[in-house]
């Protein structure tokens, strides 16, 4: 089946969100050109996609597909290991403890007391836990979720997400009593949601915090990898026993893989520019394809509950996260 219509369709969606994410609006409120590409991707999914899916539907399945992982792999030119040794190994062991609470705590309440579906609650206890929507699409390969629920948890990272980036400044004077500029930052990297809104948050600060942050977070990207193949091997397990096969999810491997690359500066760097631009580019489109194929009909049965359990791993960031900034700095000093 032919994918140009459906390639052509998504790639127009990405062009007008890289476009949108350009105006003063979305750059006040720091939304990002991933987050703009899967609303308009809904808006004509639940609109007039129906008149041209058939036609569309391969070339939108490709992205959702391939572009997506090759994404996820380009997406490991954006950080190097010098990256980690600007802010130390106390953002390190930082981000590995959220990062493991974080999605422990998620699944405990997401499954065990608000009884909400094991795929969402994945998704959305990767997306709080690493790095927002990008760990939610490269999560969705290895949970096997449906569109609309990639589309719920993204909505989830989106709205709490931005709820953070604003109270973060907020709280600075009341908290830095407690934590440096330098530890402020780690707090904001290790417990806020996107990478943009991580940055929205720091910069609202200092440069000290917001460089310290956007480091951070960055190193929580690199965990993506090992945290995808132990969760392929968790499901893998649970689903088959312990006998069974394990199939990792090799593009998760090659994203470790290129970062380390990346990290030796063999490649000039406009070259990586290229790459991290052609990557951008990928994972508009794939997100731009999830939206096309999410009903606002599947999002509605969801219900509230969802929004109790974003709430819910928001409280849980800020407080838990506060607490390891500070332990961190004590121990680290």
């Amino acid at each position: 089946m032919n994918k140009s219509i459906g390639l052509l369709l998504v790639g127009l969606l990405a062009l007008s969100a890289s476009f949108l994410a350009q105006t003063a609006w979305a750059k006040d409120w720091h939304i990002g050109a991933m987050t703009i590409a899967i609303v308009l991707g809904m808006l004509l999914g639940n609109s007039v996609y129906d008149k041209v899916e058939q036609r569309a539907a391969a070339g939108v399945l490709f992205a959702k597909g391939f572009l997506l992982r090759t994404g996820i792999v380009l997406y490991g030119f954006k950080i190097t290991l010098h990256d980690i040794g600007k802010v130390g190994v106390n953002a390190v062991i930082s981000d590995a403890l959220m990062l493991c609470g974080t999605f422990l705590f998620a699944c405990w309440l997401g499954i065990r007391v608000l009884k909400i579906d094991r795929e969402t609650v994945y998704l959305t206890a990767s997306g709080c836990s690493i790095c927002g929507a990008a760990a939610i699409m490269a999560t969705e390969p290895v949970v096997k979720a449906p569109a609309h629920k990639v589309s719920i948890s993204v909505a989830l990272i989106v709205l709490f997400g931005t709820v953070a980036m604003f109270v973060y400044p907020l709280l600075y004077p009341i908290l830095n009593t407690w934590l440096s500029p330098h530890q402020y930052g780690i707090y904001i990297g290790s417990s806020v949601h996107e990478v943009a809104q991580v940055y929205g948050a720091g910069s609202a600060l200092d440069s000290v915090v917001a460089d310290t942050a956007v480091i951070t977070k960055m190193i929580r990207v690199m965990m993506l990898a090992p945290f995808l193949m132990v969760l392929s091997w968790y499901l893998q397990r649970n689903q088959s026993g312990e006998k069974s096969k394990i199939v990792l999810p090799w593009f998760a491997v090659y994203f470790l893989g290129v970062a380390l690359f990346n990290s030796l500066n063999v490649l000039p760097k406009s070259f990586v520019s290229v790459l991290v631009q052609i990557d951008d580019i990928f994972l508009m489109m794939a997100m731009a394809a999830l939206g096309l194929t999410t009903r606002i009909k599947a999002m509605r049965q969801a219900g509230v509950i969802p929004l109790l359990l974003g709430l819910g791993v928001l409280i849980w960031l800020m407080v838990v996260g506060f607490l390891v900034n500070v332990a961190m700095q004590s121990v680290i000093q």
